[in-house]
């Protein structure tokens, strides 16, 4: 993203030093191309391909066919950014979304990749499409940056959805995302940046970076009652398999 043009290698540097492994979401085209150029640079990092609901309106047939070939580079784990949303900076007509949606899940079924979901204010729209698809042949995938309560955190794992939470998770207001947290299986949850946004205490009010996300998973151990040390082999365990990514030594 344009946040990081101006010292991205000295951001990817500190992300690579504190992380073993990351999936950079792409949420446009030009982000998807990009994110699949960052993955064949380095080991450690692994794209996904897809377009963000905001940009429903505007993306073309053609654009649709860049994802098309995007998600055949060797090292793309998924689908997305893709889903729904009503928030105050989105104009995209909600048939244009939901129609761009459907791509995206269609394109995760022809692939057999995880779809990345994207929410603002549409659980019960996203939810009766998810449903809806899943009665014709099961899903996979994240619950990206997951904004819901206890029952939407059981709904997204009906569905066989794993749920990520992102720095909001660390907000002294948050009550409700870490009780969705303490509601998710163990072997259903994953933590997350969002980067540049929702950076995490100690650091909101700044740009957030990769490297951010152990505040996240730190305050995750607090809230589930557990060591730092579990909650980290748990939420890579769970990246591995909601991605299927076999992590080269």
């Amino acid at each position: 993203m344009r946040q990081f043009d101006a010292d991205r290698a000295d951001v990817t540097s500190r992300a690579l030093a504190a992380l073993r492994f990351i999936v950079n979401v792409g949420a446009s085209v030009d982000g998807s191309r990009r994110s699949v150029e960052l993955a064949a640079k380095h080991t450690q990092i692994y794209a996904t391909v897809g377009i963000h609901p905001h940009e429903a309106e505007e993306a073309s047939d053609d654009d649709w066919n860049v994802i098309e070939e995007l998600v055949r580079a060797p090292k793309v784990v998924g689908i997305g950014e893709c889903g729904l949303d009503r928030g105050p900076h989105n104009d995209a007509p909600m048939d244009a979304q939901v129609r761009l949606f459907r791509r995206h899940i269609d394109l995760a079924r022809r692939t057999g990749l995880p779809l990345v979901i994207h929410n603002r204010g549409t659980y019960p729209e996203l939810f009766a499409i998810l449903e809806e698809e899943a009665a014709k042949a099961p899903l996979s995938g994240v619950m990206h940056c997951f904004s819901g309560g206890v029952e939407e955190a059981k709904r997204s794992v009906a569905l066989g959805f794993y749920v990520s939470f992102s720095g909001v998770l660390t907000f002294k207001n948050a009550e409700a995302t870490r009780d969705a947290a303490l509601a998710t299986p163990r072997e259903r949850l994953l933590v997350e940046t969002d980067c540049p946004y929702l950076t995490p205490e100690p650091h909101r009010g700044k740009r957030n970076e990769p490297s951010y996300i152990v505040h996240t998973a730190k305050r995750l151990a607090d809230v589930l009652g557990v060591t730092f040390e579990e909650i980290d082999r748990i939420t890579e365990a769970n990246t591995l398999r909601a991605f299927g990514i076999e992590v080269r030594p």
